[in-house]
């Protein structure tokens, strides 16, 4: 008996969802670290983030095959381009569900913050974590 497409399906979104999870821990622990010194390199994330980087598998799967032709920076704009769309667009659902967006505090005040729901200074991250989404869904479909 073998696997449906519907479980491979969900097992790529969630592995993808949890490299999303992953990374977005040791971008936090790196950050303390730069504002605090402190070496035992906390980071963290929000389970409300799990549906939000669910996303990127389903949206790689439409936008990859469009982008693939391009070079490497144009496919990172695109992609930091959505990233933010995306975060602040979930940001101003969880802000109207929650009463604020779960990273809001860490956003608010920043000087290049938008409505502390995103930051427009984490451009090289967004860019750096969207061609490792990138690779590790071309892993995922068998492609590299």
């Amino acid at each position: 008996m073998g696997i449906s497409l519907a479980m491979i399906l969900l097992t790529r979104i969630l592995i993808m969802a949890a490299v999303g999870l992953a990374c977005e821990v040791l971008f936090t622990a790196l950050s303390e670290y730069r504002k605090t010194g402190d070496l035992r390199l906390r980071g963290f994330t929000y389970i409300w983030m799990l549906p939000i980087y669910a996303v990127i598998y389903p949206a790689l799967s439409v936008l990859y095959p469009r982008l693939a032709g391009l070079p490497f920076p144009a496919r990172g704009a695109v992609y930091v381009l959505l990233i933010y769309a995306v975060e602040y667009s979930s940001g101003r659902l969880l802000r109207t569900a929650l009463g604020e967006a779960p990273w809001e505090r860490e956003y608010r005040g920043a000087r290049w913050a938008v409505d502390a729901l995103i930051r427009l200074d984490y451009a090289p991250a967004w860019f750096a974590a969207a061609l490792c989404y990138e690779w590790v869904f071309r892993v995922l479909r068998g492609s590299i």
